[in-house]
């Protein structure tokens, strides 16, 4: 994404990987596909590649300074974890990017987690001398407390997902810098969260206010600009797909035509977009 400057604070963005990746039949279990091939002849061609049939999805870390902190927002899926396809692809590229934005792991002040799913939080940590350490040695690392307890409990029971827990979260905890944090959090009056649950336990989106400007970080709260034109269409990794929607449609309706630029993990370049409602719908529009 090109940077954005909201305010004083400057925004951009660290891409691990990007391009066709999954079928919006595969993705939505509601997907109509009448309804789909009308909305995406509607959407930005950058969202779908027709020759494959696939969304365009990427994958990135939003990298946020204000005049007092270098803040990270999601950290993608990191190295070394051992997960499987499709999850193996090449992490040099977001080492690549992270050093290219000037920055040095020592020099990252706050890391934000949206939610604690594999592609948000795999930076967390890196593998030293056989151990899981903090990645950014003098950062605290935001998490919203529900959600954490969630993850560690669906270890606990067995969940198959539980390394991501273990690998990216736990050794957090353990070095003393994690803030386990409620739903009202404020970092400062720049940064603060709003609850957005349902693909995760506690998903939350985190805004960023300077001069007048508002930018949210809107993690899965959407996967895709098809979910502007079909609000109801929840993915097959949420946690619970009605309450999914639900936050959607809430947030979609509080911003839509004021102007707040939105920032989705997952959307292709340009990526930052403005929301318009249309109907009982909305329509997503790059900002180039």
């Amino acid at each position: 994404m090109q940077a954005l400057a909201i305010g004083n604070v400057t925004i951009t963005s660290i891409v691990e990987r990007d391009g066709p990746w999954r079928r919006p039949e595969d993705m939505f279990p509601a997907y109509d596909p009448e309804a789909g091939q009308r909305f995406l002849a509607e959407l930005d061609p950058v969202v779908f590649d027709a020759a494959s049939g696939r969304m365009v999805i990427t994958y990135q870390t939003f990298v946020v300074r204000t005049p007092r902190h270098t803040i990270l927002v999601d950290t993608c899926t990191g190295e070394d974890k051992g997960y499987p396809p499709p999850m193996d692809f090449p992490k040099q590229p977001w080492l690549d990017g992270f050093h290219g934005a000037g920055l040095r792991f020592d020099e990252v002040d706050y890391v934000f987690c949206t939610h604690l799913h594999i592609d948000h939080c795999g930076w967390n940590t890196v593998l030293r001398d056989g151990r899981w350490v903090p990645t950014f040695p003098k950062a605290k690392y935001v998490f919203h407390k529900r959600e954490y307890a969630a993850w560690e409990e669906a270890t606990k029971r067995g969940d198959p997902r539980g390394n991501v827990w273990r690998f990216n979260c736990e050794p957090v905890v353990a070095a003393g810098q994690a803030l386990l944090v409620d739903d009202d959090y404020q970092l400062d009056d720049t940064v603060w969260l709003t609850p957005t649950p349902g693909h995760s336990p506690c998903h939350c989106c985190v805004n960023i206010r300077s001069g007048g400007r508002r930018a949210v970080v809107i993690g899965d709260l959407m996967h895709h600009a098809l979910q502007c034109r079909e609000p109801g269409w929840s993915t097959i990794f949420d946690w619970d797909a009605a309450q999914a929607a639900q936050s959607r449609r809430w947030f979609l309706g509080e911003i839509a035509g004021t102007g707040t630029s939105v920032l989705p993990i997952h959307f292709p370049h340009p990526t930052t977009g403005l929301v318009e409602a249309d109907g009982d719908r909305f329509r997503y529009a790059f900002v180039r």
